[in-house]
C-alpha cells in the first residue's frame, strides 16, 4: 500500500471486525490518535490515523495495538490484522473490506465467541543436551564413541552425534505434543503448533477456545502437566484476539 494518503495521513489497520455502522472507541490509537471504524458491506475496518507512512515494532508500537485489540475483545472477537499494516486512505480501506469481505465474513464466523490461549512447554534443565545424554542410551553411546578423549573428534563425528541429537529432540516433541493436544483437544475448537523459537522448547501451542470455557482448558492445562517431572515448565497465557486462527492473505 503506497501513495498519498488522504488529508495526509494514513490509516493504520488494527482489526476487522463485524458491523455495518461506523463507530468511535477513544484516543488511544498509534500517536494518540483516535480510534474509530470505516465500514463497507457487512464488515468494518478498526484503524486510526498516522501521519507517517512506516512504523517501526518498537515495544511502545506493540503496546499500543495489543490494546486497541483488547478494548475489541470486551465486545466480541476480533479479526487481528498483522502489525504494520498502513492504507492510504478511507477509499484504499473500503476497497480492501468489499474485495476481502467473503474472506473476512468467514474468518469472523469461525473465531466468533472464541479467543486465542497459548501454551508454553519448555525443558527446565541447565544444558538440554547433557540431559538428552542422560536420558538416552544411544546418544549416550554416540557422544562417548565419537567424543570421547581417547582421540581428536573430527567436524563428521561433531555433525554425526548433533544429528542424533536432533533426531531424539524431534521425536520427544512429537511425542510430548501428541499427549498433551490428546487432553486438551476436548476443550478446543482448534489447535495449532507453533514454530519453536529455542532448542529448550517442547511445544509452542495455540488454542482456539470458547470465550466461556477458559476454565476448562486451564483444568486441562493442569490435567496435561501432571504427566511431566520436575525436568519440564508449563507456561500458559491469553486470552488473546486469535492471531494464529486470522488466515487471510488481504487483497487490494
Amino acid at each position: 500500500m503506497s501513495g498519498r494518503a488522504e488529508n495526509g495521513n494514513g490509516k493504520y489497520l488494527y482489526a476487522i471486525i463485524a458491523d455495518i455502522e461506523d463507530r468511535r472507541f477513544g484516543d488511544f490509537g498509534m500517536e494518540g490518535g483516535v480510534v474509530y471504524t470505516i465500514s463497507n458491506g457487512r464488515v468494518a475496518a478498526v484503524v486510526s490515523d498516522i501521519p507517517d507512512r512506516k512504523i517501526r515494532p518498537e515495544r511502545r508500537h506493540l503496546a499500543v495495538h495489543q490494546k486497541v485489540l483488547k478494548v475489541l475483545m470486551e465486545r466480541n472477537t476480533p479479526l487481528p490484522m498483522t502489525f504494520g499494516i498502513i492504507a492510504d486512505g478511507p477509499k484504499e480501506i473500503r476497497k480492501i473490506l468489499l474485495l476481502n469481505q467473503k474472506a473476512f465474513l468467514e474468518q469472523l464466523e469461525r473465531v466468533e465467541n472464541k479467543v486465542e490461549m497459548g501454551l508454553r512447554v519448555t525443558w527446565d534443565v541447565p544444558n538440554i543436551f547433557e540431559f538428552f545424554v542422560h536420558t538416552h542410551p544411544e546418544l549416550r553411546a554416540a557422544r562417548d564413541q565419537l567424543l570421547g578423549s581417547y582421540r581428536v573428534p573430527t567436524q563428521e563425528d561433531k555433525i554425526e552425534v548433533g544429528r542424533t541429537f536432533e533426531r531424539f529432540l524431534t521425536e520427544d516433541r512429537e511425542t510430548y505434543i501428541e499427549k498433551v493436544e490428546e487432553i486438551l483437544a476436548p476443550h478446543c475448537f482448534e489447535i495449532k503448533n507453533t514454530r519453536q523459537k529455542s532448542e529448550k522448547e517442547v511445544m509452542n501451542l495455540a488454542c482456539l477456545v470458547g470465550r466461556n470455557a477458559q476454565g476448562e482448558f486451564e483444568a486441562a492445562i493442569f490435567e496435561a502437566a501432571r504427566l511431566f517431572d520436575n525436568n519440564f515448565s508449563f507456561d500458559y497465557s491469553g486470552p488473546w484476539a486469535p492471531h494464529n486462527f486470522a488466515e487471510i492473505k488481504l487483497k487490494y
